[in-house]
């Protein structure tokens, strides 16, 4: 962990923060000294990681936040001014990925599905949140993207190419939001051990299959996501835009 509380004095926004890794970057940005608002569909979920991050001592509020809702994102970023005054630090962490199998066998609806969360509801965000950090004179925000925007995983290719549109709108926020003093940059886990991911790595075979391909020959801790998130915000990290750091156990990642 970072020595210090490089994040105090932030305010952090982490959407679909409440279990895997945006609970582990939540509870980081929280331990570097950031003012957290984590989020989730669910009250009930929102109200147990809420319960067990404050029991650790860490400063966080959180609501409920259907990043494919415009009132539910509406509601994230004016909740969030309300309680801080400010937001200076935006992690899009929310994905779905209702479909599992050949590509062009996916349904139209889940295709769209996966596109309306991963891709467009990060822009929105994007688009809701980079005024009011314009206006105070700069931020960062993060894309939870994913290695398989690099190398496909097996049967989520829909999944798989909307973090690659993650790639490319990194680079192209990150080129217009500069000026403005807004940071974006991209982090892509490959396989960590998450409910989210499950289908990867629970099932013996289909774990070591992926293991093989790791240079580490083991699955990822959300925890081992979180510390680059913190490092991004930070301002060590003050002279770094439109990249995308890979969290992956040395996964072979190329386009």
């Amino acid at each position: 962990m970072l020595s210090g509380k490089v994040l105090s004095g932030k305010v952090a926004v982490v959407t679909a923060s409440t279990q895997g890794i945006g609970l582990a970057i939540a509870r980081r940005l929280a331990q570097d000294g950031a003012q957290v608002m984590i989020s989730s569909r669910k009250q009930a979920s929102v109200d147990k990681a809420l319960e067990q991050l404050r029991a650790e001592g860490l400063g966080v509020v959180g609501t409920v936040c259907h990043v494919g809702k415009r009132e539910d994102r509406e509601a994230l970023v004016s909740e969030t001014l309300r309680r801080h005054g400010a937001i200076d630090i935006l992690v899009s962490n929310a994905a779905a990925n209702p479909f599992a199998g050949r590509t062009l066998d996916c349904p139209e609806e889940a295709w769209d599905k996966i596109f309306e969360i991963n891709v467009k509801g990060a822009f929105l965000l994007t688009k809701l949140v980079a005024p009011h950090m314009e206006r105070q004179g700069g931020g960062s925000i993060v894309l939870v993207g994913s290695a398989a925007g690099y190398q496909p995983f097996p049967a989520i290719g829909p999944y798989s190419v909307s973090k690659t549109a993650l790639l490319g709108l990194t680079k192209v926020l990150a080129n217009e939001l500069a000026p403005a003093n807004i940071r974006v940059n991209c982090l892509a886990p490959g396989v960590i051990k998450t409910k989210f991911s499950s289908a990867l790595w629970s099932d013996d075979s289909m774990r070591q299959r992926f293991e093989e391909t790791i240079a580490m020959r083991r699955i990822g801790e959300p925890e081992e996501c979180a510390g680059t998130v913190s490092f991004l915000c930070s301002q060590d990290a003050a002279y770094i835009t439109g990249e995308t750091i890979v969290v992956a156990g040395g996964l072979h990642c190329r386009l």
